[in-house]
């Protein structure tokens, strides 16, 4: 049994390194002539564009070893039996179980090497990228650091400090500015509840004034709400928040906490922290389905076959990962189920199919 177990093994990370390689490529070049005309128009150096290509390329391994994985399953178990060396195994008493289980194990694998992937390289490697993109490419400036889940930004009116910024409504909560006199003395303080760029301007909510002058005794003054001249756009402030995509699931899973402890609604970063554990799962799932459909029949399999059917249930997964969990960050479903929403239907699917199989 080693020796087979070793020929599948060798067998499927062949064809698994090939397909990742071919992933890689297509990736790279639709990303490439997606942001060409960026880099072109703001004269690039071909150091620049490689090393931002190079730093995505752990984000691109982790996305697509899912797909590899079922594509790599279909591949393999399908040339196996297009060949009767299903048959034969068979024909020597081995179960078709026992014939996936190093392939199950290796997929396995897969699942720890993605999410591993996914806590310490990818979020160095996505920031690295997105900072050459911004700042190196685009000549934007970074002002501001991203520490102990705050944002700390030197502005042109003073020294702002945001508990949170959502990139996707253009909102601020926890605003505190303060506005420096020529001397670096403190001359106003303004605390603010929230805040919205609306009509290329912002405005705040439930704000605190405090304004500091010399000799006298600090005076303070409550609005509802006042539209504030700050000249950083929310742009500016992109450049400092940081992205799901480059915090970890443990750094995320601080920082949702002191989102709840301090009252602000974190369900959509609760939908991604469940994703994180999600996906990376779902390359078992993916290879039970893969290997259910090669031994469907002994000699249905087929490489073109093998890459339709492969294309067409990772396109599926992909489809319904993301629908579930645009209704997490929707309010629709629970951050729980929306994220697990592809993995539940898909692992019910793979149960299935896998109990159909004739060993």
């Amino acid at each position: 049994m080693k020796i087979l177990d070793q020929y599948l093994v060798r067998e499927f990370l062949r064809n698994l390194i090939l397909i990742t390689l071919c992933f890689i490529s297509l990736f790279l070049i639709i990303d490439f002539f997606e942001k060409i005309r960026m880099f072109m128009s703001n004269q690039a150096t071909f150091q620049q564009i490689a090393a931002h290509f190079l730093y995505r390329i752990p984000m691109i391994i982790s996305q697509i070893l899912p797909a590899s994985t079922l594509l790599t399953a279909l591949m393999t178990y399908g040339y196996l039996s297009r060949h009767s060396e299903i048959v034969a195994m068979k024909a020597n008493g081995i179960s078709l179980y026992r014939a996936s289980y190093p392939i199950l194990i290796l997929a396995a694998s897969i699942c720890v090497v993605v999410f591993y992937m996914s806590e310490w390289i990818t979020p160095y490697t996505n920031e690295r990228a997105e900072y050459i993109r911004l700042v190196e490419v685009q000549k934007r400036q970074s002002l501001g650091t991203f520490k102990q889940n705050q944002i700390w930004y030197r502005g042109q009116k003073g020294i702002y400090n945001f508990r949170l910024f959502d990139a996707k409504t253009n909102r601020l909560h926890g605003i505190t500015i303060y506005y420096m006199g020529p001397e670096m003395t403190l001359t106003m303080r303004l605390d603010a509840e929230w805040g919205e760029w609306k009509q290329e301007r912002w405005l705040l909510h439930n704000l605190l004034v405090t304004r500091f002058k010399a000799g006298e005794f600090p005076s303070l003054e409550n609005i509802a709400e006042q539209v504030v001249d700050l000249p950083e756009k929310p742009d500016d402030f992109k450049i400092v928040q940081k992205d799901v995509e480059t915090m970890g699931y443990f750094e995320l899973k601080r920082y949702i906490g002191k989102l709840q402890s301090e009252g602000y609604d974190a369900t959509r970063y609760l939908v991604d922290l469940h994703g994180k554990l999600a996906f990376p799962l779902v390359s078992i799932i993916l290879a039970v389905i893969g290997i259910a459909f090669s031994l469907r029949s002994e000699r249905s399999g087929g490489i073109a076959q093998g890459i339709g059917v492969g294309l067409f249930i990772g396109f599926s997964y992909w489809l319904v990962f993301a629908f579930g969990m645009s209704l997490g960050r929707s309010g629709t479903l629970p951050p729980l189920i929306a994220a697990w929403l592809g993995n539940i239907l898909f692992g019910i699917a793979s149960v299935f199919l896998l109990y159909r199989i004739k060993t």
